[in-house]
């Protein structure tokens, strides 16, 4: 990466680079070493209409790309991280309104990363949903592959 990018910049690259974080409408607020990711509401992000819900989807990928876009600034790394395995935690349910989350990387390996993200609306300390994710960040070349 070009040394002269701010991080703010760096992460903006790195999330045109995922289609779906341009679906959800999804961006980062970045302010020196804090990130919070922020999934403006959409009606399209409703999966239950009757109770105004949005769905779990939506949520479950917006926790992993937050988580995602947290590695990409802790590590450094030029592609972005590949998911290995995510659990996600339904909480409560998820209103018809923004969503914002953080993500704290527990353990960053030299090819795995463990981290850990949380989403919320009105409260922070009323979650709507957790993730616990790993995700290579460098990848060994394999022969034959």
């Amino acid at each position: 990466m070009s040394e002269t990018l701010t991080r703010a910049e760096q992460l903006t690259g790195f999330l045109e680079q995922v289609p779906i974080v341009k679906t959800l409408g999804m961006h980062c607020d970045i302010k020196g070493d804090d990130m919070v990711g922020v999934l403006p509401f959409q009606n399209k992000l409703i999966g239950n209409f009757t109770i105004k819900a949005l769905h779990g989807g939506a949520i479950g990928t917006f926790l992993e790309m937050t988580a995602m876009a947290q590695l990409f600034l802790v590590a450094d790394v030029e592609r972005p991280p590949r998911t290995i395995n995510i659990t996600i935690d339904y909480l409560r349910q998820g209103h018809a309104k923004d969503l914002y989350a953080r993500a704290t990387v527990v353990k960053l390996g030299r090819r795995m990363a463990s981290v850990r993200a949380e989403a919320w609306q009105s409260e922070r300390d009323k979650p709507v949903a957790a993730l616990l994710g790993h995700f290579l960040i460098g990848e060994k070349r394999v022969e034959g592959a």
